[in-house]
């Protein structure tokens, strides 16, 4: 025991880490005063302490009633320093727990609050707490298992022994055994009104064992962990979550004074966005602020800016106030292999991920991925989405990573990094298989698909795209890490396959450097044809964009490595892509260009290819006043694009016969030809921009031709809809004509 005593009364001299704050957080040194005092007890008794431990057996005689002395009221909650704010609601629902154990025949309350390391369940709790001794007049009694846990294992005895200590047990008095720790306990606190707040708690029998026993006492539990077992036992469970935007700006006003916020209004923000919200992380921000010395709000966002610096920047005083000590707490109490799968979470590049990625990351079988997740999220160190995925709080991303480089061999970074790239690769070329079999593609990946299972042989089109959409930001952080890795190969293959998503959700910056870095994988593999497709469909978001001058530069980059290819499909490819360009500003050389993209795909044998390029083909004939011709080929468009079985440009195509029609003069088949197109574009969700395009096209013909007034608005309700939902500056023109209408129709 007198070892004990020693190491429990070194938590004065050192910290007390893990200080879980959100307002006001300089609690460690109150924290181990009252840690040290509760454990120390009366030091009269330590050497007959020493016997009941070391021997097994109490003294022999014990007196009849060991707390007969006269012993102080327990007030050993630590007190919350500075003002404290944010937590409304959550306060609400912490005070209506205690207020619910109000009066004589009240049971014992028991509450859970849970969240990530540093998001401040201490400090709401103590918050909620203060002020309360009049309800729980026999005391207040604190135990923080973080600080046991540091200095003799988290021992649970050990914490029964503090509370009977605080109600005025000695040392000799107190049993050897937790079963009868636990029962005097129960006998102690039978006509007594208790608070009790149990800190840090990780497991369930740490919280069973000191349920006191008189009624109205109330259990305040914080944990990283959900103790969703607890539930069983009445508990009652309040999650807290990391603070949005505004609650972190009044927590910077708090600490920095409000001028100094309102002063650097965009700094404050972008320092509560590389906090993530966290409001340990705030409160070490916010330390770091003197004006005095030079050190703005600006100049400490710019410090924790840099990612691989930001966790050493959110510590004051070593661990004394870190939120790498409190992330590392958590840590500290994980399995092994759920610490292994967190460490190695840590290298993977993207930010959400499933079962199935977790399982490549840590190399293990999905159901053994799965159980370790749900061990992470259970300690609050990942968060599960709806969609069933999981994500680390940035922060807390940063410390997997610190863990991985100090913890996982050197070595195994490039292995999980190669691994990931197969296994995104994989996924994304059996996607585009499903949304387009006969596109073109460079790469050769069949004999590396054989190999492996396509997820989406039954799901088909909708569900790859949706995996796509959904895996579009992991996709791009491998892209950049494999522009400048020693996997270039992989990394161009990639850039190519997901060109299918952002042909059909247009997210132009993303798909503009998916092609850029693409094409710097082409060139370190010393691949020609690579960095020519590449190239040219680098041009497709840059004309989006309205760069055309950088996007005739890439293509005629293309042209060159295409030519210097000697590939007759990529050649076709890239004329037809030129031929978009020259769209815009010389239809003749728009003529020229897919006119020779026909013949070069004829060569190579690539129908859907001659349809592509005699449709566009079309189109620029009717641009260029040739109305009559442009009917004729893009009637033949049409039927190649049909025979190829696909739909959508085909309707694409038969919308531009309307245009073609009304060009000449004849509205009503005008008419037929886009309601048809628009109806069919209709059901296909990825098509709705185009649909949008014929409703308008069929609502100017109306107003032209004096039609009714009813029709009109219902196609220009249905296009402004799409515009709308999509962000296209289009809608504000469509809603003008709408109100003259009368406002949208109803759907």
């Amino acid at each position: 025991m007198k070892t004990v005593l020693v190491a429990l009364a070194g938590v004065a001299a050192t910290t007390l880490v893990g200080l879980a704050v959100s307002d006001g957080w300089a609690l460690a040194k109150k924290r181990a005063g009252r840690f040290v005092s509760g454990a120390l007890g009366n030091s009269a008794g330590a050497a007959e302490a020493e016997q009941v431990h070391s021997s097994g057996t109490a003294p022999a005689v014990p007196p009849a009633n060991p707390a007969s002395r006269s012993v102080p009221t327990p007030n050993q909650l630590p007190s919350v320093r500075g003002p404290f704010v944010n937590r409304v609601a959550e306060l609400a629902t912490l005070e209506g727990w205690l207020d619910g154990a109000s009066g004589p025949a009240a049971a014992v309350g028991l509450g859970v609050v849970k969240g990530l390391p540093g998001v401040g369940k201490s400090a709401t709790v103590m918050t909620c707490a203060a002020g309360r001794q009049t309800q729980f007049p026999d005391g207040q009694l604190y135990v923080d298992y973080a600080a046991l846990r540091k200095e003799i294992g988290g021992d649970v005895s050990e914490a029964a022994a503090m509370c009977l200590r605080a109600l005025g047990v000695r040392d000799e008095y107190l049993p050897a055994s937790l079963v009868e720790r636990t029962g005097l306990l129960r006998s102690k606190s039978a006509d007594l009104r208790l608070l009790l707040v149990l800190d840090n708690v990780d497991q369930p029998a740490q919280v069973i064992a000191l349920i006191p026993k008189g009624p109205g006492s109330v259990v305040l539990v914080t944990s990283n962990h959900a103790l969703d077992e607890l539930a069983h036992d009445g508990a009652q469970s309040l999650a807290l979550e990391p603070l949005d935007v505004p609650s972190g700006l009044l927590l910077l006003s708090a600490r920095c004074g409000a001028e100094a916020v309102a002063a650097e209004p965009a700094a404050a923000g972008r320092l509560v966005e590389l906090c993530d919200g966290l409001p340990l992380a705030l409160h070490v921000a916010a330390s770091r602020v003197s004006p005095r010395h030079g050190r703005t709000l600006a100049v400490v966002a710019d410090e924790l800016g840099d990612e691989t610096r930001r966790l050493a920047g959110l510590s004051r005083g070593g661990e004394r106030v870190s939120v790498s000590a409190n992330f590392n707490l958590a840590y500290a109490g994980l399995p092994p292999e759920a610490a292994r799968l967190y460490r190695r979470l840590g290298w993977f590049p993207g930010r959400v991920f499933d079962a199935r990625t977790a399982a490549v990351v840590a190399d293990v079988d999905s159901a053994s991925a799965g159980s370790l997740l749900e061990a992470l999220e259970t300690a609050s160190l990942l968060v599960g989405t709806d969609d069933g995925r999981y994500r680390f709080h940035n922060l807390v991303r940063l410390h997997a990573g610190e863990r991985a480089a100090a913890d996982e061999p050197e070595a195994e970074h490039q292995l999980l990094i190669e691994r990931v790239m197969k296994h995104y690769l994989a996924r994304t070329a059996f996607a585009d298989r499903a949304i387009r079999q006969d596109r073109l593609r460079i790469a050769e990946l069949d004999e590396f698909l054989r190999e492996r299972t396509n997820p989406f042989a039954a799901d088909g089109r909708p569900a790859a795209l949706a995996w796509l959409e959904a895996e579009r930001g992991n996709l791009l952080a491998l892209l950049e890490i494999a522009a400048s890795s020693d996997l270039p190969v992989m990394g161009w293959q990639l850039a190519e396959g997901i060109t299918v998503l952002f042909l059909h959700h247009r997210h132009l910056r993303e798909w503009l450097a998916s092609s850029e870095w693409g094409v710097a994988c082409a060139v370190a593999a010393g691949d020609t044809a690579a960095e020519a497709r590449l190239l040219s469909l680098s041009s497709r978001p840059l004309m989006d964009l309205k760069e055309y001058e950088r996007a005739r530069e890439k293509l005629e980059q293309a042209v060159d490595r295409a030519d210097a290819s000697g590939d007759t499909a990529l050649r076709a490819s890239v004329l037809e892509l030129f031929g978009r360009y020259w769209d815009r500003f010389d239809l003749p050389s728009a003529v020229a260009a897919y006119k020779e993209s026909i013949r070069l795909n004829r060569e190579a044998e690539e129908w859907r290819g001659v349809a592509l390029a005699t449709y566009f083909l079309g189109c620029t004939q009717d641009a260029s006043g040739q109305h009559t011709k442009a009917l004729e080929t893009l009637r033949d468009a049409r039927r190649k694009l049909l025979a190829c079985n696909d739909q959508r440009m085909a309707a694409r195509a038969l919308a531009s016969i309307g245009r073609v029609h009304d060009h000449l003069g004849d509205s009503t088949a005008a008419t037929a030809a886009l309601s048809e197109a628009a109806n069919v574009l209709q059901q296909d969700v990825d098509a709705t921009a185009y649909e949008a395009q014929a409703r308008v096209d069929l609502a100017r013909i109306v107003r032209r031709t004096d039609g009714n007034p009813a029709t009109e608005r219902e196609h220009l309700s249905r296009a402004w809809e799409i515009y709308t939902e999509g962000g296209n500056p289009d809608a504000d023109e469509i809603r003008e004509r709408l109100d003259e209408l009368g406002g949208p129709a109803a759907p």
